[in-house]
Parts: C-alpha cells; sequence; structure tokens
C-alpha cells in the first residue's frame, strides 16, 4: 500500500511538472517555407491560455504572371518537450486568393482550406524562438484542390 502511494504521488508530481512551460503572451516573425508556392509568410502568434494558442499566418506573391495571398488561421496545443523545448499540434484553416496577369490573365480564384500542423519549438533566454514544423493543407478550387505538404522553418520574436 505505501508502495502504491509513493507511485501516485510520483506519477502526479510528473504530470504536474510536465505541464508546467510558459508560451510567450505573443509571438510575431516569419515562416519561411513553401506556402504553396508562395513563399515566406508573416506570422503571429497569441497565448490563449497556459497551453493552447491562435497562429495567424499571411503569405502573398506579387509577380509578373499573378498576384495572390493565402492567410491561415490555426488552434495550437502546446507541449512542454525538454527544457526549453516545446512541441505543438494544431488544426484549423484559411483562404487563399489567385489574380492572374498576362498570359494567365482571366485566371482569378478564391478558395479556402483545412490545414493541420505539427512542429517543435526552442525558446531561447533571449525573446527569441525558433521552430520547425511540418503543415498538410487540402484545397478546395481550382487551382488548390489537392492535398499539399509544407515544412517551415519559423523565427519570431516574443514579447
Amino acid at each position: 500500500m505505501k508502495k502504491l502511494f509513493v507511485l501516485t504521488l510520483a506519477v502526479i508530481g510528473f504530470c504536474f511538472t510536465t505541464n508546467a512551460q510558459e508560451i510567450s503572451e505573443n509571438a510575431i516573425g516569419l515562416r519561411l517555407g513553401d506556402s504553396n508556392g508562395l513563399g515566406a509568410e508573416v506570422s503571429y502568434q497569441r497565448a490563449l491560455g497556459q497551453e493552447n494558442r491562435l497562429e495567424i499566418d499571411l503569405g502573398w506573391r506579387n509577380s509578373d504572371d499573378y498576384n495572390a495571398f493565402q492567410l491561415t488561421g490555426l488552434y495550437q496545443w502546446v507541449w512542454l518537450l525538454d527544457g526549453d523545448f516545446n512541441w505543438y499540434a494544431g488544426a484549423g484553416g484559411g483562404i487563399a486568393a489567385f489574380d492572374g496577369k498576362n498570359r494567365l490573365a482571366g485566371t482569378d480564384e478564391t478558395a479556402i482550406f483545412a490545414a493541420g500542423n505539427v512542429g517543435i519549438e526552442y525558446n531561447f533566454d533571449i525573446p527569441l524562438m525558433l521552430s520547425l514544423d511540418f503543415r498538410p493543407t487540402l484545397g478546395f478550387g481550382d487551382f488548390s484542390d489537392d492535398l499539399d505538404f509544407d515544412i517551415a522553418l519559423g523565427i519570431r520574436y516574443q514579447f
């Protein structure tokens, strides 16, 4: 009985220490990846609790052949991995618009998509966070009607 009591206390103590991470109230920076052909995204994260946050990313492209933007919103759960390392997973979606020019003139469309997200992040002692994440997206539209995979490096300032 005594061993069971000690084991129960150890498990409860372990659960409390593994959930005791600090996520920043706000973080802003860049998410450097493919972003369905749009490249880098401006990224903002807002803590919603001790273990949850909202991430909003905006990617855009202005080229000779087309203009496009993609706005993504994700709800994320964050867990302590080890020390200053966290891992996170999330789900959400967004909207994308494509406006063709020159040889692609008349190719205009707006589409919606569903997205998932899983990644790892490191919080430095200074207000800097680096992350590496994987984001699959499923598009619903003519130019974005398939499953795409995006791997990106995030660099964010925390405040």
